[in-house]
């Protein structure tokens, strides 16, 4: 038995059963045994179509002779029937309409059931249509309440609007123009087939379906567009569930809620809107007749491109309601020669700002109240700032580059389009613009994949002896340098390419190509927490992942402020003396264990130490061992709740939900996400109130204010502002002195911190000015399992820092004014006094002495200073030690785990940006050491804020649900000691 035959046939006993016995339709019959019974429904159905055509006046036995005398003209000509054995299909028609008895029978049945009875299984819930309202289009603004952006689910482009709100006139174009009996059938329309049928024998060409309003609705909604017979047998049998569950008006809404009306609209609301630049509640006739002749081929009567078309299709519909007396003759004749006023169309083609919509989206999921954006057409008012969110993304995209192109990594895989075959159709375009060169045109109409890059799109023009040259869209022509001898070879003309062009005199252009490398960087306003600006990775096409948000990475010495704050915290003043010497920290939980590899051992960059180091020029410098020390004998003098206390630190910042219980956690070796670290930082410059990062400012949803967001400020260390005026000096002295160098110049209006983790597999840079807060990772992917190294000497400093600084002027050129950074606030100023010390001994000199700093004291209850410079180093020992320059603590560095059981941790920058030495006799001994001076007692005393200098006792090993919607934490199968316990 024909293939072919077989799924007519079992389309046709799906048509019979919904004809004959809508109320109680089989979906699945035994073979051999329900053989008569399968018989009897096609003859019965046959039956019922034929009466059918008697209805329509049409001559069924005529019209099979007519297609019989010249069948292969037919298949030949007719879409709908190209395959059909018109002789077979004659048997068939004699044996179950003519009931005569035809041996051998041309039907198997049983290949009829089994064929019937795989399309039908698993058919959907068609009861969720009740009161279903489709997905909308949300319209996303930006901090300025400019429109950014809109957020839609793919091919659901719309926005609702109840049937009572279309005019009448506007329903019946539609009824008119695509189901006649709409309100008369029950879900499958028997004449309207016919009518189809008998059209597509007069009329061969672009074939009929003679679907209902109600198949359409089931087919948009629950079974597809597949263009195969099991959809059509799915499709029939739905539409007449459909029909008993749903009212008429209910199936109007959805039909015109779902449909596609070309402009990248679904739904009459959002078309309406598209095409006439109005709500549908005010389509007028004509315009509404236009929309609905639309339906059956948006872009082949697109009243844009095929104007004359439009206008067939409108008149056809305004004839077809006035044969339904749906409206008058002179009705019809105003509209059919009414001036259409279309709203000029441009598809939205938006480059940047992705990955952000990507977090708003999931942002709003958490809100209470909120539908989501997708389910509902809301409209959402966002923190982002346009020109800064295209310089942030930039400004990363272009670092990575610059990391690949100074190491060597780049990686060529070739062109990112084509347009030749643009080009030639341009050319052979007699209506294409000639003042242009077809390449051009092409370039200025091509989409690319990754179509948030921001550099320039060049097309290449000539690839020859000369060189390349490649063609820019405003028409220029430059050579292309940095092309190694392999891409010329692989460019071929008309390849496009991105270039970075230099203005000027003679403008540049260099080859750009994508990274392998991954980044991610995120702008964060430090009073509110509003972000600002977000890109969670080189470019949103080619990963959807966001690294600010959803990804865990090791923040290496980025997190060594905790430690000191820990410290700082506790009552040690920043020139507080600590060795920067080797030192071996006893196990955790267990002490009475003889196990080398139990015991702690961390090193410094060289395997050496700077002899004693204050705790300003430890941070500055980031050693490893001043780290240690703190946790030895600074904060507590058992390392394990000194570890507890820098843990709950982390936890009430919101950076961690727990801490894994090992010393290396100091050295910024547990991961973190971005988002929570730069929240860290803003509160540093917020003196120790912590904001909530946040992208939504409100969401109105149906005419009403469904969410508004309220700023808050947490409090950390128990809002202790002095020890964070005094962290935040220190972290100014990053940029000023220490690892962070390369960026002295911002140093009077920026502070941060620099972060390399093991083996350099990530590099990060976190700082904040007066008004925001840039954090910046680079580092690979582990999709695949393995940590790759962004190789010697790739640091933070290096890698992340100039991403940094790029944005960093961005925010000032865009955002915010230059500022210096704010001395410490009035609260603060009661609590702290500023005093001249020498950089290097922390001694307190007379002012303007070289190499001295202004340094903020705490002051205690009273108002006096609490001296603590000898408090873990006595003055005795700091005097017999020979000054030596702590050097770059990142440029490389690790830490041992045990004595035999080395494990290297973090890296550096090597020799580019050398320390700048200062010259100093052998024997240095510190300015003022011979004579110490009184420290100064304030006259006022102060009534004592700060309390206990000490922490808990207890220390805190849980986060009881300060983060509720932050995901659980998850740990890297490859990160070291991951089974550890945790605090």
């Amino acid at each position: 038995m024909d293939v072919i035959l077989v799924k007519i046939l079992a389309a046709f006993l799906a048509l019979s059963l919904v004809a004959t016995q809508p109320q109680a339709i089989k979906t699945e019959f035994v073979e051999t045994r329900d053989q008569a019974e399968v018989v009897g429904l096609l003859r019965a159905g046959c039956a019922h179509m034929r009466k059918a055509f008697d209805i329509e006046s049409i001559d069924l036995d005529g019209l099979i002779s007519t297609a019989l005398d010249d069948p292969q003209a037919l298949t030949a000509e007719i879409k709908a029937f190209r395959g059909l054995n018109f002789g077979s299909l004659h048997l068939v028609y004699r044996e179950f309409c003519k009931n005569e008895t035809i041996e051998p029978s041309p039907v198997d049945i049983n290949q009829v059931i089994a064929y019937y009875n795989k399309a039908v299984a698993d058919l959907p819930d068609y009861t969720r249509l009740k009161g279903l309202k489709l997905s909308g289009t949300s319209t996303v603004l930006d901090a300025t309440g400019g429109r950014f952006a809109e957020v839609f689910e793919a091919q659901n482009r719309r926005v609702w609007v109840p049937l009572k709100d279309v005019p009448q006139h506007v329903r019946q174009a539609f009824v008119a123009a695509e189901d006649k009996r709409f309100y008369q059938h029950k879900g499958i329309d028997e004449r309207g087939l016919i009518r189809a049928m008998v059209a597509n024998l007069a009329r061969p060409g672009r074939p009929q379906g003679g679907s209902t309003i109600t198949q359409q609705v089931v087919k948009n909604l629950l079974v597809g567009d597949d263009l195969t017979y099991e959809r059509k047998i799915r499709e029939m049998i739905l539409a007449t569930r459909v029909e008993q569950t749903l009212t008429k008006d209910e199936i109007l809404g959805l039909y015109l809620n779902s449909i596609y009306l070309g402009r990248n609209s679904w739904g009459i609301e959002l078309a309406a809107r598209s095409y006439f630049g109005k709500p549908a509640s005010q389509l007028t006739l004509a315009e509404g007749a236009t929309l609905a002749g639309l339906t059956k081929g948006p872009n082949y009567y697109s009243p844009d491109r095929h104007p004359e078309r439009a206008q067939e299709r409108l008149a056809y519909v305004l004839s077809r309601m006035q044969e339904d007396g749906s409206i008058t003759p002179e009705s019809a004749d105003q509209a059919r020669k009414a001036p259409l006023q279309l709203v000029a169309y441009e598809r939205e083609q938006r480059d940047t700002g992705y990955y952000f919509l990507d977090h708003i989206n999931r942002e709003a999921k958490s809100l209470p109240g909120v539908i989501a954006l997708t389910a509902s057409s809301a409209t959402v008012r966002s923190t982002i700032h346009p020109q800064l969110q295209r310089a942030t993304e930039a400004a990363l995209q272009e670092g990575l580059a610059r990391y690949e192109l100074s190491t060597g990594r780049v990686q060529f895989s070739g062109a990112e389009a084509n347009l030749g075959t643009a080009v030639q159709r341009i050319q052979s375009n007699p209506q294409a613009s000639k003042a242009n060169p077809a390449w051009q045109l092409a370039l200025q109409a091509a989409r690319l994949p990754l179509y948030d890059v921001h550099w320039p799109a060049a097309v290449v023009v000539q690839n020859g002896r000369d060189g390349i040259r490649i063609g820019l869209e405003d028409g220029r022509v430059l050579p292309l340098s940095g092309a190694t001898t392999a891409v010329r070879r692989n460019l071929k003309l008309h390849d496009v390419v991105f270039a970075r062009v230099t203005e000027g005199k003679k403008p540049r252009a260099e080859l750009r190509v994508r990274p392998t490398v991954q980044g991610a960087a995120m702008v964060l306003e430090n009073k509110s927490g509003r972000i600002l600006a977000m890109a969670g990775g080189f470019s949103y096409p080619l990963s959807q992942i966001n690294r600010t948000t959803q990804t865990q990475r090791q923040p290496g010495s980025s997190f060594k402020p905790f430690t000191y704050l820990a410290a700082l915290h506790k009552g040690l003043q920043p020139n507080t003396l600590v060795r920067d010497v080797p030192i071996t920290l006893p196990p955790l939980g267990n002490r009475n264990s003889t196990r080398e590899r139990d015991y702690w051992t961390p090193k410094n960059y060289d395997n050496g130490s700077s002899g004693i180091l204050t705790l300003r020029l430890g941070l500055e410098n980031s050693k490893n061992l001043v780290t240690a020390q703190l946790l030895s004998s600074g904060i507590d003098n058992d390392p394990e709740q000194s570890l507890a206390q820098v843990c709950e630190l982390a936890i009430e910042a919101q950076v961690y939900r727990d801490c894994i219980g090992y010393y290396p956690f100091v050295l910024g070796a547990q991961p973190v996400r971005l988002i929570d670290l730069a929240a860290f930082y803003a509160a540093i410059a917020n003196e120790g109130f912590r904001p909530s990062p946040y992208a939504i400012e409100s969401v109105e949803q149906a005419g009403k204010i469904a969410f508004r967001h309220k700023p808050e400020l947490k409090a950390i260390a128990s809002g202790d502002r002095v020890a964070f005026v005094q962290l935040k000096s220190m972290l100014q002295g990053v940029l000023a002195r220490g690892t962070a160098r390369a960026a002295k110049h911002l140093s009077p209006y920026v502070a941060g911190k620099t972060g390399t983790s093991d083996g350099e597999n990530d590099a990060w840079f976190v700082g904040f000015s007066n008004d925001v807060t840039i954090a910046v990772w680079v580092g690979y992917d582990n999709a695949d399992g393995k940590r790759r190294t962004l190789g010697g000497g790739q640091t933070g400093a290096k890698a992340a820092l100039p991403i940094f600084t790029t944005i960093m002027d961005a925010v000032w050129a865009d955002y915010a004014k230059k500022t210096p950074l704010s001395p410490p606030s009035p609260a603060a100023q009661r609590q702290l006094i500023a005093l001249p010390i020498d950089l290097r001994s922390g001694i307190r000199v007379a002012d303007n002495s070289p190499g001295a700093i202004t340094e903020y004291f705490r002051l205690d209850r009273t108002g006096g200073l609490t001296e603590t410079q000898y408090t873990l180093v006595s003055e005795a020992e700091a005097a017999s030690y020979i000054y030596r320059e702590p050097g770059d603590g990142e440029a490389y560095y690790g830490y041992g785990y045990g004595y035999n059981y080395g494990y290297g941790y973090g890296g550096g920058y090597g020799g580019a940006y050398g320390y700048d030495r200062r010259s100093y006799p052998p024997q240095y001994q510190y300015p003022g050491q011979q004579q110490h001076q009184q420290y100064y007692r304030r006259a006022n005393p102060f009534n004592g804020l700060f309390g206990n200098l000490g922490r808990a006792p207890e220390p805190r090993y849980r986060d009881y649900g300060v983060r509720e919607r932050y995901p659980p934490q998850r740990v890297d199968p490859q990160f070291p000691f991951s089974d550890r316990e945790r605090y």
